[in-house]
């Protein structure tokens, strides 16, 4: 059908919405941290249960429930939002806390171009 072409899209300006609103790339990280926390903490509790492979279950569960709630999450949090909104929350926030450095500039007031007015009129000087 030589029409057909047309009405696919040839780029894409960012990743399409698989899940909830959340794309591939979203839900493989919340999958595969999702999968970190509760594969050892499902296998120790089944383990104290006497019942190890039974902590299989438990994380497969536990990982699908996690995976429709934080969906849920970033849904109601991208919601309305410009594209890469929640990923810039994420770096200012870590920044207030301390643990990462933000990229963005959060300072508010007067700027200047870091001269001095001496520096100024000696570059005329030259």
């Amino acid at each position: 059908m030589p029409g057909r072409d047309d009405i696919l899209a040839n780029r894409l300006n960012a990743e399409p919405a698989i899940f909830k609103g959340c794309s591939s790339s979203e839900l493989g990280i919340i999958v595969g941290v999702a999968a970190l926390i509760w594969l050892p903490v499902s296998l120790l509790l089944a383990g104290l249960m006497g019942a190890v492979t039974m902590g299989f279950g438990i994380a497969g569960v536990g990982v699908v429930a996690t995976v429709i709630v934080m969906a849920g999450l970033f849904q109601r949090l991208k919601r309305g939002r410009p594209e890469g909104y929640y990923q810039q929350r994420i770096a200012i926030r870590l920044d207030d806390i301390g643990l990462r450095r933000s990229p963005f500039i959060r300072r508010s007031g007067a700027w200047d171009i870091g001269r001095s007015r001496r520096a100024t009129l000696s570059l005329r000087d030259r």
